[in-house]
Parts: C-alpha cells; structure tokens; sequence
C-alpha cells in the first residue's frame, strides 16, 4: 500500500484520502464532505455507475460479491461475507452487487454462476471464485491474492 489511499464514500460518492498507516492500525475515518463512515461493512453498489466509481477510484483492493435475492447459496454467504469483510474492511473494500439491478456490469464481467466473487485492484480484475464459501475460506482466497 502506498503512503495514501483513496476511497469511495459509500453514501455521496466523493473520493477521500486516508492515511495507510491509520488503516493499517484500525484507523475507520469519516468522509469529509459527508460525514458518512466509510468503512461500515459491505457497500450495497446502486447501479452500473456506482459500481465503476468504487472499482475504478478506490485504491485498495476491490472485493465484489456478485448475487441475486432469489439465490439461496447467496443468502447463505452474505453473513460470511459480512464477517469478511468486518475483519478486513480497512485492506480492502468490499461490494455487493446485486446481478438483478446490475445487468450490464454482470453482462460485462461473464458472470455465469452466483455467487461469483471477484477481486480487483487498481480497476482490473485479478481473481475470480465462483461458489459460496465461509468467511475464513474467502479471507484465505483473499489473502493468498495479497490482501491481508
């Protein structure tokens, strides 16, 4: 990680810069221009746009769950990934995007299978796993791809 980091307010969607080392030492900082935290667990993405706004300008890696309502190993991962992400939110951040709503960004990425999880860093993609897993197994995945 560099000496700063950007990151997306998950409620206004402005880029703020942190510190590395406050985040590395638990740091959680408020964005500036709302005051929203901007680490509280998962981000639900709203739509395409959003969804690229995080990826493309957060400079840590980007984890994101693609899903749908009616899928029931979906349902069944979402507290693992929340668990994930509680451990690790201030390495990297973590989406929900739900491939109803997103169609265009699931279309994009070949998503096939749900869940599909994928990381990226610096907007590319980098790692893909399809399938639920608990939240020890996705931190060993993540940490195996340098997210720890």
């Amino acid at each position: 990680m560099d000496d700063e980091i950007r990151i997306v307010c998950p409620r206004c969607g402005g880029v703020n810069r942190a510190a590395a080392a406050k985040l590395r030492d638990g740091g959680r900082p408020d964005c500036g221009a709302c005051g929203a935290p901007l680490f509280a667990g998962p981000i639900d993405v709203r739509d395409d746009a959003d969804f690229d706004r995080h990826v493309s300008r957060t400079t840590l890696p980007v984890v994101v769950d693609f899903w749908a309502d009616w899928c029931g190993p979906c349902k069944m991962m979402a507290p693992q990934f929340a668990t994930a992400a509680s451990r690790l939110e201030t390495r990297a951040r973590f989406l929900k995007a739900d491939t109803e709503k997103l169609q265009n960004t699931s279309a994009r990425f070949a998503i096939k299978s749900i869940p599909t999880l994928i990381l990226f860093r610096d907007g590319r993609e980098i790692a893909r796993q399809a399938g639920a897993m608990d939240a020890r197994t996705l931190e060993l995945w993540l940490n195996g791809h340098g997210v720890a």
